[in-house]
């Protein structure tokens, strides 16, 4: 088997570029994190930053706030289970396909 480093520098070159073309898509991804029924939502981009914190009135209860903790850390869990599935997907199509790691990663 042959290995032309000429070709394999060039398949490296553009898998760069697509790299950086994935990631520059990444940037303008939004997902909404939601939990009891919308009172708490949570916002993130898909450079996994916050952008924005919603509570409902209704929520917040001085008296129990581990019920108001236990929404922002479903709220947070999903809004990051939602952006690694649209990770996910660009990803595999940079990847041809390849399942997610099979390098190891």
């Amino acid at each position: 088997m042959n290995i032309n480093p000429f070709e394999l520098m060039k398949n490296f070159q553009s898998l760069q570029t697509k790299l950086n073309e994935t990631q520059e898509k990444l940037k303008s991804v939004k997902v909404v994190g939601r939990a009891g029924g919308d009172m708490v939502q949570v916002e993130m981009n898909g450079r996994f930053e916050v952008l924005a914190v919603r509570i409902s009135p209704e929520a917040v209860d001085p008296q129990d706030l581990s019920m108001l903790e236990d929404l922002m850390k479903a709220a947070i869990s999903d809004a990051l289970n939602k952006l690694k599935e649209a990770i996910r997907l660009e990803m595999s199509d940079l990847t041809g396909g390849i399942p997610p790691g099979f390098f190891g990663v």
